[in-house]
This record gives structure tokens, sequence and C-alpha cells, in this order.
């Protein structure tokens, strides 16, 4: 959502044998990549940095993969140590090119989901583990029998969302392992609609003994074409004859027409001839061109700058769905329906369409696949920033002469009405709400402003500190401190940040443990020693997260 108000490492070592399906379908396209990057002139800077790097599964490869990671869960567990009651559920694989495997596992207890107790084995092609968890603390309770019925607890959740209509649509019971002490707990999904006509789909954690809430969050994550805000540009589309923005070389990817509506798919887009828009908000399709040439944009950068086949990794594309409601003032990402929404702004003149706003909203989907940032405290932060952070880059990476990149966010649809941008990244504090550097309370904030200290060491890990001109825009960004800092190149910079997200952040991952995550990346792709890993560590103490 873009708002629109003014681990833990140890180390283990194994002698484990690589299953059959990782061996067989992965490490052989992996060998394949590592020689092609040996035999030619690389440097062993580049040859480590493409060895660390994800492959491209397909849907069929991911699967097979995630299934032969489940089948040896049982392994897998014993071999971490963890009692006979915890389970693992296996939920993504992501496989470097150098044959490292990152397995993301979801935990159970007695059968009962634990929230907060994800963690991520690695393991190198010699055998070599090490985990990161979301939790080092037990996550066992006295008893699973809750004292407290879902009905009950379900009234007070209901109670306290805050939401037009609200209603408890479903409950289930948890392990709560993410606020320290694992506690028997209640889950219930509370949804209605927010007060700016957004959809509300509050997750509402309450203590099955006490009732006590221990946490909630909002799962509604908000953030040939003649197009509005790029200009004319060539669009995925199928069909002769008739056409439909139906883009099948990306996943299958669809832009539907929600005419005003705030619930449903909507109607598929579709045209006797194969140019949509004219690049005015009057014309439906226009804001449908934006929406649909953003996710292709999107698709591209993710699978050739970052390795992975769709937000999930499998191939499968998300959809997005424009014209949402009345004169609304906002976009969405959401789970339930894996789709993008776009509201068309103040006076229903300016959709919410623009490029980097089409890869914020989607990239809150890739969280979600990765490391599911909890949607509250620094983690909601991080979850925001990453949004922020890759909606940028893809702005970047389109190269689009209408559409520059820049590290503005939303600078293209007015979302505040006097023509400023909705956030900054050199200097967050100059939206009138976001923090420019960690501090104890930055958790306190709302997700969109605990963002700022991130999205403010992104571009100092890009393009460094003080003042600079980028493609017209001068930004001027200042450290904790007064470091002068250089940058490595947003380029090295995202690549670090997604493979901290994809392989050792966690549910509950903060701004101290994104530090050890993005070095722990930066160690995979560049080495302890390198100027990369370095220009990190000093990003990270310059926000004051040290």
């Amino acid at each position: 959502m873009l708002h629109s108000e003014g681990a833990r490492v140890t180390r283990q070592q194994t002698s484990h044998r690589r299953t059959t399906v990782r061996a067989a379908a992965l490490i052989a396209s992996a060998a394949m990549v590592v020689v092609g990057v040996q035999s030619g002139s690389a440097s062993a800077e580049a040859q480590r940095e493409a060895g660390a790097t994800a492959l491209v599964l397909t849907q069929t490869q991911r699967a097979a993969a995630i299934q032969e990671a489940q089948a040896g869960a049982v392994g897998t567990a014993a071999s971490l140590g963890l009692p006979a009651q915890e389970k693992l559920v296996a939920r993504d694989v992501v496989k470097d090119a150098d044959g490292t495997v990152h397995t993301r596992y979801e935990r159970t207890y007695a059968g009962i989901p634990v929230l907060g107790g994800d963690l991520v084995v690695h393991e190198k092609k010699n055998g070599a583990r090490s985990t990161t968890k979301a939790t080092e603390a037990s996550i066992a309770v006295a008893d699973t029998a809750p004292a407290l019925s879902a009905a009950t607890v379900g009234k007070s959740a209901v109670a306290s969302s805050g939401a037009k209509s609200a209603k408890a649509s479903s409950a289930r019971k948890v392990i709560w392992a993410a606020g320290g002490k694992a506690v028997l707990a209640w889950e219930t999904v509370v949804t209605g609609t927010q007060a700016d006509g957004t959809p509300s789909r509050r997750h509402v954690i309450t203590d099955a003994t006490s009732g006590k809430e221990l946490s909630s969050y909002e799962s509604i994550e908000t953030g040939v074409g003649n197009t509005e805000y790029s200009g004319k540009v060539t669009l995925g589309t199928s069909g002769s004859g008739t056409y439909t923005l139906t883009d099948a070389a990306r996943g299958g990817h669809k832009t539907y027409d929600l005419k005003g509506g705030t619930s449903g798919t909507g109607t598929l887009f579709t045209n006797s001839t194969d140019t949509w828009g004219n690049g005015l908000s009057s014309n439906r399709e226009t804001a449908a061109a934006d929406a649909h040439y953003g996710a292709a944009v999107t698709w591209d950068f993710y699978k050739n700058e970052l390795g992975r086949n769709g937000i999930r990794g499998d191939g499968v594309a998300a959809y997005s769905r424009v014209h949402y409601g009345n004169a609304y003032v906002n976009a969405f990402w959401d789970d339930s329906c894996f789709c993008m929404t776009y509201g068309d702004g103040i006076g229903n003149t300016s959709p919410l369409t623009s490029l980097d706003v089409a890869g914020h909203e989607m990239s809150h989907g890739l969280t979600s696949s990765t490391a599911n940032l909890r949607y509250s405290g620094e983690s909601g932060g991080l979850n925001e920033a990453t949004s922020d952070i890759l909606g940028t880059s893809v702005e970047f990476y389109a190269a689009n002469a209408t559409d520059v990149g820049d590290y503005l966010i939303g600078e293209k649809i007015d979302i505040n009405g006097d023509g400023t941008p909705l956030r900054y990244m050199d200097k967050p504090s100059k939206d009138g709400g976001s923090a420019d550097y960690w501090s104890k309370t930055v958790g306190r904030l709302d997700v969109h402003y605990s963002s700022g200290p991130a999205n403010h060491f992104f571009y100092l890990l890009s393009e460094g500190s003080g003042t600079k001109t980028i493609n017209g825009v001068t930004y001027n960004s200042p450290t904790y401190d007064g470091s002068t800092l250089t940058g490595i190149g947003r380029q090295k910079a995202y690549k670090i940040w997604y493979k901290a997200l994809s392989t050792y952040m966690t549910s509950t991952t903060n701004y101290s443990a994104a530090r050890t995550a993005t070095l722990s990346a930066a160690k995979d792709l560049y080495g302890t020693s390198s100027t990369e890993y370095n220009a990190v560590a000093k990003a990270w103490t310059a926000i004051n997260v040290k």
C-alpha cells in the first residue's frame, strides 16, 4: 500500500547427501552457469557475484524442489535438533548458481501453525549448513487447549479493528512466537473497509488464555499502449481480431476494469484493435495500459536482474485491477487474490498506475512470498521499504524517457495534491513524517514512515552521501554520524537487498537483523574483504544501525 497520509545465524556442518531432484534438475543448470562465467574473462569478483546469484527456476523445477525439501523435512528437523513435536513445512527454495540451496520453512508445534517460527536452511554444495531463524526461543507451550473460544476472542478483535462493517471472517489456533516467549493464541481475520476506502483484512493475534491482544497487522498492503505516465510503450497482449490485455509471455498477467466497483475481479480489457488508451485519464484504457506496462517491466526486472520467475518464483503472474472505487486515492496489494489494485486518484483524474507504484505493489507480493515480513513495527517498515526499493529499481531498469528513474516515490501521481512526491529516499524526513535514521522508537511509527531509515540506507549504499544530481533531480543525503560515503551503484545495492530478503530475512526481521542479513548477502556476492561488504556496513552505521 502506498499510504496517502501528509537472525541470527547459527552454523552447522553436515554430511547429508544432496537429494536427487536438486542434484539432477538444479545443480546441472547451476554448473552450466558457473562454467560459463569461469570460461570467460570475468574477474574473480564477477565470478563470485554470478555464483551467488539465484537461478531462474521453471514452475516445474520449483515445485519439485519444494516437494523434495518437504520429503526430507523430518531429517532436516532432526539435524537442526528440533523436538519431536516440531515439524517443518517447506515454503520456498532458492537455488544459487554455485550450488547453494536456501530452503525456507514454516514450523508447526503439535500440528499447530507457529507464527514467528519460520527459518531458512542454507546448504552449500559441499554440504556445509547454516540456519537463519525468526526466533531462537523455544516454541513449546504448556497446553494446546485454549481457555477461550474463537467466538469470544473474535468479538474483541472486531471491536478493536476500527474498520467499517467489520466482521470476523475466519479464526485459527496458532502458537505466537514472534514476541519472545511462545503463547497459545487465536489468529482472527477481521474484514471490512478502512477509512479511506481500502479493503481491510486485519489479522488479530489474541492470547487464548488471557484474551489479551498480542499483535495485529493489516494484510492489505497499500502501495502498443498510450499510457499517461510512461508515454507510448509496447504491451504484451493476446488475440487476433479481438484483443485482450493478457500477457502470455509473462505468466499470463491480465488487467481488468472494476468500473468503480470495490469487489470481484472486474471485466478483462478487450479491444477490436491492439492499441490501448490515448494517454489521457478520461480514456479508461489509459490507466489499464499503465498498469499492464508496469506489471510487464516489473516481471522483466525480477527475471533479468534478480533471477526470479515471477512474484512467487513459479512462473505464474498476478493480475491487475484498475478503476477501483470512486476517487480512491491509493493502490494496494492483496495476497488473497494475488492481485494489484489501483484507484483513480483525486477527482478520478490521476490514476495511481505509475511505473514505480506498479513495481511497489508487486513487490509486496514478492515480500510475502519470501521473508513474509510482518506488516507492523520495524518488520513492517522494512516490508514497505522493500517495495519502495524495488519499485524505484524497476523505474530505473525501464529506462523510459517519459518516466525517468529517480529516488522519489510516486512523483507522477500527485497523491498529495500539490505536485510533491509521496516519499524521498535521499532524506526521508522531507515528507514530514518519515524517519531519516533508526531509533528505539522507529517501530512505533506507521510502517510507511518507519520505512524511512531503510530507504535512506538504500540511497546511501547506491549513490553515497552529499549533493548529487541524477537524471535532472538534485539530491542531498545526510548521515547520522556526519560520515562521507561513496555509493557502490544501484544494481549492486538492489542485488544485495534482494538476496538478503529472499534468503536471510524472516518474518520477524528488524533493523538490526536486516543489517546482519544484508552483510550476509554482501559476503555471498562479493566477499567480506570487498568494497561492497564494507559499504553495506558503513551505510547502516550512517543511519544509526550498528
